[in-house]
This record gives C-alpha cells, structure tokens and sequence, in this order.
C-alpha cells in the first residue's frame, strides 16, 4: 500500500497530466481522505478545496484507479437544503452513481465485502467536459475508470462533517492528511 505521501504525489502528477496546476503552497493543502476505513487506494479521494464559503465552494476531486468515493448523501443542514453540487470531469472518465432507474450491468465495481453499502445503481458516465448536478439529499457514489479521474466540483457550501454515509464504517473526517 502506497504512504499517504506517495499518494500525495501521484494527485499531483495526475492534476498536472490534466492540466490543472497547483501552487506549491496548494498542493500542501491537497486533502487525502481515506474515510476513516484504512485503504485509501481503493475507498477514499483526494481533493483540493478552492474556495468554500457560506454560498459556494469549489474543490478539485481527484480518484487514483478504481478509487471509490462511498456512497454517502447531503442531508439539510441548519434549515437549509443540502448541499447540490455539479461534477465536471475534467481528465479520464468517471462512473457516477445516482439513485433513480437501476442501470443493468454497471461499469462501476463496488469494493468487495461492502456492496450492500452502495445502492445508488442509476448510472452516469462523465468523460471530459461532460457533467452532471447531483440534487441536494440525494444518494450517490462515484469510481475512477482504470486510469483515474478527475473531477472539478462546484457546489452550494459543503459541510462534510454532515455527509450521511450508507456504510456505517466511514468517517469522513476520520483518516485526513493535508
């Protein structure tokens, strides 16, 4: 299993692959999310978070090969909605789960012991320059292709210490590195 560092370096590599460059002072702030499970590689992101305010946030999401985000949703918070968010793929291709109409044969691999935790089976494929808004409160998931991915979120203000996972053993917060 690749060091929280090395894992560091291959988002960066990536980022720079698609073009997106960071500052040197950025990329210590690139956030390596293993959600509290303890194999980053295969459940887990990393992400840099432009901007987040109380109207908007920006991040950059970056998936190493068959990475996987948990499925998890955005639940109101404070009286407000949740979080509503549009995912732009900006480099390799990303398999975006939604609930809604289950699609046969998914492309998506959820990881092994833990698919009873993704039941999103309504599948969207984002390539480059494609994207797609996820409403607030809905439940999704999202894997890198073989390659990895990149995705650039755009979203009202995220408060992850909210985020409702299907999988009872995540931790959003648990297992943060910048």
């Amino acid at each position: 299993m690749a060091s929280r560092e090395e894992v560091k370096q291959r988002t960066v590599e990536l980022l720079h692959k698609a073009g997106l460059l960071l500052t040197d002072e950025e990329q210590k702030q690139i956030e390596i999310a293993d959600m509290g499970l303890g194999h980053l590689e295969i459940e887990g992101l990393q992400l840099f978070t432009y901007i987040n305010t109380d109207r908007y946030c920006a991040k950059e999401l970056v998936l190493l090969p068959r990475q996987t985000c948990p499925e998890h949703l955005h639940p109101p918070v404070n009286g407000e909605d949740g979080k509503m968010e549009t995912f732009r793929c900006r480099w390799g291709t990303v398999y975006l789960y939604v609930e809604g109409e289950e699609t046969p044969n998914i492309q998506g691999i959820p990881p092994a012991g833990k698919e009873t935790f993704y039941t999103a089976r309504h599948e969207i494929i984002l390539r480059p320059g494609e994207q797609y808004t996820i409403p607030p409160h809905t439940k999704h998931w999202f894997q890198a292709s073989d390659e990895g991915a990149i995705v650039s979120e755009f979203s009202s203000t995220s408060r992850d210490e909210f985020d409702v996972f299907t999988d009872p053993g995540v931790n959003r917060l648990e297992g943060i590195n910048t």
